[in-house]
């Protein structure tokens, strides 16, 4: 597997090389000083270039990086429309275990690239052009203390969501029960992500997909919380639907307590006895009935 000092001495020498290649940026965790250092991390790379088209015509002048195990460019693709506006993405896994995304960016969007991202580094600059930008920070990843309407749409989100995985279950429909898992647990994570942020003075972030929650949370919170990622086996599902329901009022009242928001309880317990009631439903039931909420 190449160093890290020799993929970097390789975007650098491709760059000096083109005179297409103005200027060479650099941002992602590789910048980040938070972040763990591992050999899975990318290399997300830009290059502002003149002539953008001469690349994209020429699929194989990226060739140099190496021996491509596979390879996305998402510009290219129909099923995933692009998003990056006049740039060009090469995203690319190298047979040495290497990651590198490489952007292209039109020259002209010089100013707006340096200033998108707080996490980026310049790292070539041939025409002396570009701003000076301050050291790169993940400031804008932290945490973000939410309003109370953010608070009580997650809360809403939640409960209503929840009947949704109840009707799939009684259906016997589980991938529709696990999508609707899926949704249910995202709100989840955003309501613990709000905790970490009150016990830390919303002053770090925890990582892309909440990848580095392990860190803020007591083991038996972990431990309840990889319960929801449940078996296909329906009680299963239906055990971590009812674990996912605690979790997410206990941390949720927490939030609102620190935060002085309002906690829907009568809405919460509403929606649980439902949920008890339909995993109480005969198979071959013909209505839902009255729900008994005494």
């Amino acid at each position: 597997m190449r160093s890290e000092k020799e993929i970097m001495d390789l975007v650098i020498k491709v760059a000096k090389e083109d005179m297409r290649i103005r200027a060479v940026g650099m941002n992602g965790s590789r910048t980040n000083p938070n972040v763990p250092k591992d050999f899975f991390q990318d290399y997300d790379i830009v290059y502002l270039v003149e002539d953008m088209e001469s690349f994209i015509g020429d699929p194989q002048w990226i060739d140099i990086f190496g021996e491509c195990l596979i390879m996305q460019t998402p510009e290219d693709m129909a099923m995933f429309p692009p998003d990056l506006g006049g740039r060009f993405s090469y995203l690319m896994l190298f047979t040495d275990g290497n990651r590198i995304d490489l952007i292209l960016a039109p020259i002209e969007e010089k100013n707006e690239y340096c200033y998108e991202d707080g996490l980026t580094v310049l790292l070539l600059d041939k025409d002396q052009c570009l701003p000076n930008i301050p050291p790169p920070t993940d400031q804008e990843y932290w945490v973000k203390r939410p309003s109370a309407e953010f608070f009580a749409d997650c809360c809403n989100e939640f409960w209503w969501v929840t009947t949704y995985v109840a009707k799939g279950l009684w259906r016997k429909e589980i991938l529709y029960a696990f999508d609707h898992m899926n949704l249910v647990r995202a709100m989840l994570l955003k309501m613990m992500e709000w905790k970490v942020g009150i016990e830390t003075n919303f002053s770090l972030s925890i990582g892309k997909n909440s990848k580095y929650l392990d860190r803020y949370v007591d083991e038996e919170t972990w431990s309840r919380l990889l319960k929801t990622y449940p078996s296909g086996e329906y009680d299963e599902v239906w055990k971590s639907l009812f674990i996912m329901a605690d979790l997410f009022e206990r941390t949720a009242v927490y939030v609102a307590g620190e935060l002085h928001f309002q906690y829907p309880f009568t809405e919460a317990e509403r929606v649980r006895q439902y949920l008890k009631h339909v995993i109480n439903l005969p198979f071959d039931a013909k209505e839902i009935g009255e729900v008994n909420f005494s």
